[in-house]
């Protein structure tokens, strides 16, 4: 019984985050590393997406809405839940259930007491099982509690086709993604300044000690500066990946690939393949003014109205011209109008699909002429009569 106990143990620290690192050297000499040119980009893994970070556009997709198991980037939306419901400074003192964890582990201890920043930092660089755990029971009460936490952001995202069960991503057969809802995960997280700070690091330190990322794509592809790797033995190897070139963020995600080389040059060639393809268009600017509104029984007989954020568009040259700009503005408002009060939108549609859309506002308020304006302005016609007699 003892012996079977530690097979099975042994087996499964050999699918996961622990056996996932290898030298960066051999990737590059033993995989090809060919551009995917102007045709349709064939890679290795099981299931992929591509996607721009602002718009969300999908640029590339294999499988990108089928379920998968997703390993380790399950981290992903672990730290970005403990990011927008914890601070750094916090102390966590460790279950017995989070030091017994098995698989990918810092180290953590028993009963010791660690900040929260650092075991982000480890979760995210070592893809420490442990600092998962230590991080979701501090966080969320219980591991149970926090994967409801972690489903309501899910839900919040529009990452429909995901259920979390874990913080860790450990297989399991109710814990599953899709390439698609990683990468609408991953868009998200990026928004956040700390998160991005995390993941872009090549390497860092746990307890005085030196710790690199798992990420090969930090050193491997020139602008990657994200985000999380992933490895069990269902899953396969995982990687999302964010890379910025020119001011230019995208988002690609691998699934399902047979091995560390396999997913990252996957990753190089659909990268490789958006950047070469498509360019970024920019429309609008966060706060442009578009144009005027009539106002009906206004102080103010127009109001201007604003971009509430940036459009960028990524399009292959053969789309730029058949962009179409669909503006949902009424021709006259009725007053009173409200600063910031939405007062329609703006759609960029290319063949019947939206693309990208943001609401308009206006920019001031307008009050309404009442019983008191009207009855000012003939005060001020009789005297206006008055004084010319």
């Amino acid at each position: 019984m003892i012996i079977l106990s530690n097979l099975l143990c042994t087996n499964m620290v050999k699918a996961d985050d622990a056996n996932d690192d290898g030298p960066i050297t051999d990737i590059i000499k033993n995989e090809s590393w060919e551009a995917a040119g102007n045709q349709l980009p064939r890679v290795s893994a099981g299931a992929a997406i591509v996607m721009d970070a602002q718009s969300g556009r999908v640029l590339y997709e294999k499988n990108a809405y089928k379920r998968s198991s997703i390993a380790s980037t399950t981290k992903i939306m672990t730290a970005i839940v403990a990011i927008e419901n914890g601070k750094d400074d916090e102390d966590v003192i460790v279950s017995k259930n989070a030091a017994s964890i098995w698989g990918s582990r810092v180290g953590l201890k028993e009963g010791k007491t660690y900040k929260l920043g650092n075991l982000l930092n480890a979760m995210m660089l070592r893809s420490g099982n442990d600092a998962a755990i230590a991080i979701a029971e501090h966080v969320g009460g219980s591991v149970e509690a926090f994967a409801e936490m972690m489903n309501r952001k899910a839900a919040e995202i529009g990452a429909t086709n995901t259920n979390f069960v874990t913080p860790h991503g450990l297989d399991d057969p109710q814990h599953y993604s899709t390439p698609y809802d990683l990468a609408l995960i991953t868009q998200y997280a990026l928004k956040n300044e700390k998160f991005c700070d995390i993941v872009s690091r090549k390497s860092s330190s746990f307890e005085g000690k030196p710790i690199n990322n798992t990420n090969e794509m930090l050193s491997l592809y020139p602008g990657a500066d994200g985000v999380k790797t992933g490895y069990t033995g269902q899953a396969g190897r995982c990687l999302v990946t964010s890379a910025t070139h020119n001011g230019w963020k995208i988002i690609s995600v691998v699934l399902n690939c047979s091995s560390r080389s396999t997913r990252a040059q996957s990753s190089k060639i659909l990268l490789d393949y958006a950047y070469d393809n498509y360019k970024l268009y920019d429309y609008l600017k966060e706060g442009q003014q578009i144009t005027n509104v009539n106002i009906h029984k206004g102080l103010n007989k127009a109001v201007g109205i604003y971009s509430d954020k940036d459009i960028s568009i990524p399009l292959k040259k053969d789309e730029v011209d058949r962009i179409k700009v669909e503006y949902n503005i009424p021709k006259t408002l009725e007053a009173p109008i409200q600063k910031g009060s939405s007062i329609g939108t703006i759609n960029y549609v290319l063949d019947g699909k939206v693309l990208a859309s943001t609401d308009v506002k206006a920019m001031e308020n307008i009050k309404r002429k009442d019983f008191y304006y009207y009855f000012d302005q003939i005060f001020k016609t009789w005297a206006r009569l008055v004084h010319q007699r």
